[in-house]
């Protein structure tokens, strides 16, 4: 049975904070505590093993300590992930944590207070990173993330949660919020990087009395989970956001479009909503006021393209979602014909931090036009995967050497796509450039969601292009013929480079075709699809050639431009690699040099895999 009661004004909320507060400080002193990181990738790589192990092994020792889910802690690689606080101790963060681990963990750590030093990735003194390189970041969006129970709305309020809240409803009017957004020099974080306030601004001003406000998590892009990752480790800092935002631009009503991929999020989402709901904080008459605002959950169907604002009105509206011509923007003609704001997951979460600490200071971090930090999903050919928040203006180089770790198995660098699918490839030589809004523009990339994949000198760059090209050839709505077809037929092209059938006029045939599409496709889809492709021909231009020229892929990816071929020095004939050939392409006598068929081998490399003494060789 729920204990939670209403707040009916300001002064209880805040004392309902302080008093919060105490009895966290109080725990600190009194009780052990174990967090365990339960986001979606922790889950992935065993964390409910490691929570059930832990519990089983305190009940079984009669250990008084308390156990606390919360959300990605960030360090994904790392994952399962355990930490432990002893009163009066620093905290330390354990990684890949087995549940044989985490019983060591009670024995050593909790009952004798010795740490574990062979599984530690990261300790802390009075909630301050040490020197562990991965946590040398600035997290604001995710300031809560791994230090709260996600589906507690009492740990969200100890940490100064729905504060926000209270002063814009006490203290300020809407146009002031909307004022304090633009003074912050907040930008949208889902894409284009539009400025936060001024869109609030024309939602406002648009005339009508019925107006909503939308929160975009469908989050699509392959290699992103930034949004998914915040909606699962602290749910209320959305909702707060979108209850200052209706209040700025005058709505009473709201949606969270989250796609049917995303289960723990929405289930997070619909606790914090519901706990909302019951505490009074969203419903009618917030906190005593005149403001009151009920909010949404609709789950997409996981279309690409409902990203793209237009789209994703439709598919709440029931329809298909596919992008409609603008003008009207939806700030004057949105859901079902009103006026609607719609901002992504990390904008939202930035509101409620900027309000608390003012614009000032928010417009202190960052660079003079790319206000504020930016989450990134880092993944690919890097050291430490995980999810990172850095101030913007931070070079590529720092997150990927720095914070990431460096590249695996320290294989050479080649390129990071930033900005998904729609993003573009950059070179080494591009390391040095800062992360910001108009750099990476200048540079053929774009911010984006903030994908960020590494790749490592055995990617294939052309390669890359046409899976990007693929990506988005099928997430197109099909609804306007550049996009439709354009991409199909850029797709072809790659398709035929890469294997070896390309010819060098193609090359002018793929820029001409980008730079077409980027001028005249529908919607933000279609704008930015040739991205990776014009980014890639740019700086990786002389990997296209030798596909076209050399019959020949520098990286050895492309299937159809590989010979496999037996080095008779090294052969035992041990016939290993003949018996797992599925089309009979190897042949030999026992204990001779065996041979490869070029016109029958498939290229599959189960030879080169099987094959003990390192004999069978790729060009």
């Amino acid at each position: 049975m729920s204990t939670l009661k209403k707040i009916n004004n300001f002064v209880e909320l805040r004392q309902l904070r302080e008093q919060l507060k105490k009895n966290y400080q109080e725990s600190l002193s009194n009780e052990i505590k174990i967090i365990v990181g339960m986001g979606t990738c922790g889950i992935a790589a065993g964390a409910n093993d490691v929570m059930k192990a832990i519990i089983d092994e305190l009940q079984r020792r009669n250990i008084n300590a308390t156990v606390m889910q919360t959300g990605c802690i960030g360090m994904c690689a790392q994952e399962p992930i355990v930490e432990i606080i002893r009163p009066g101790e620093k905290r330390v963060t354990y990684g890949r944590i087995s549940p044989a681990d985490a019983k060591r963990l009670i024995e050593e750590h909790v009952l004798q207070g010795r740490i574990v030093e062979d599984l530690v990735v990261a300790t802390f003194e009075e909630g301050h990173p040490d020197e562990t390189n991965f946590y040398k970041q600035q997290r604001l969006v995710l300031r809560n993330c791994g230090h709260i129970d996600p589906e507690k709305i009492e740990d969200y309020i100890a940490r100064d949660g729905y504060m926000a809240l209270a002063r814009v409803l006490e203290q300020m009017t809407p146009e002031e919020v909307i004022e304090e957004i633009k003074a912050s020099g907040l930008r949208g974080r889902g894409g284009a990087g539009f400025l936060t306030g001024l869109k609030w601004s024309f939602a406002a001003k648009a005339p009508g009395d019925k107006k909503y406000v939308i929160c975009n998590a469908d989050e699509g892009d392959p290699g992103a989970f930034m949004d998914r990752s915040i909606m699962e480790g602290d749910p209320h800092s959305v909702l707060e956001g979108m209850l200052i935002g209706a209040y700025a631009i005058g709505a009473d009503e709201g949606y969270i479009y989250v796609r049917a991929e995303y289960p723990l999020a929405i289930k997070r989402l619909r606790t914090a909503l519901a706990q909302a709901e019951e505490m009074g904080l969203i419903g009618k008459n917030i906190l005593g006021t005149d403001f009151s605002f009920t909010l949404h959950i609709k789950e997409g169907a996981g279309a690409f393209v409902c990203g793209e604002e237009t789209a994703l009105i439709a598919s709440i509206e029931g329809k298909r979602g596919m992008p409609r011509p603008r003008p009207p923007f939806p700030a004057t003609s949105g859901l079902w014909g009103k006026p609607t704001n719609i901002n992504n997951v990390e904008t939202w979460a930035n509101v409620p931090i900027i309000i608390r600490n003012g614009a000032e200071w928010y417009a202190s971090i960052g660079t003079e036009t790319s206000k504020g930090t930016k989450v990134f999903a880092l993944t690919g050919k890097v050291k430490n995967t995980g999810l990172v928040e850095v101030p913007m203006g931070i070079t590529l180089r720092e997150i990927i050497f720095d914070i990431g770790g460096g590249i695996l198995k320290d294989k050479k660098f080649k390129a990071v796509q930033i900005g998904g699918p729609s993003g573009g490839c950059l070179p080494e030589e591009k390391l040095d450039l800062p992360v910001d809004y108009e750099s990476l523009t200048r540079a053929g990339a774009i911010m984006g969601s903030g994908g960020l994949v590494v790749m490592d000198q055995n990617t294939c760059m052309v390669d890359v292009a046409k899976f990007f090209l693929n990506f988005t050839r099928a997430e197109s709505c099909g609804k306007c013929t550049p996009c439709r077809e354009g991409i199909q037929r850029m797709r072809e092209i790659l398709q035929n480079i890469c294997k070896g059938k390309g010819t060098l006029e193609d090359l002018d045939r793929l820029e001409t075709l980008a730079n077409t599409i980027k001028d005249t496709a529908l919607c933000g889809l279609g704008q930015t699809a040739p991205n990776p492709v014009l980014t890639t021909l740019r700086y990786f231009r002389e990997e296209y050639e030798a596909h076209i020229r050399d019959k020949r892929c520098p990286a050895g990816i492309c299937q159809d431009l590989l010979t496999y071929f037996i080095q008779p020095e090294l052969c035992r004939g041990c016939t290993a690699c003949v018996r797992v050939c599925p089309v009979g392409a190897i042949s030999g006598e026992v204990r001779k040099p065996h041979v490869i068929d070029p016109e029958k081998c498939i290229k599959c490399g189960s030879c080169k895999e099987t094959c003990r003494f390192s004999a069978i060789a790729v060009k």
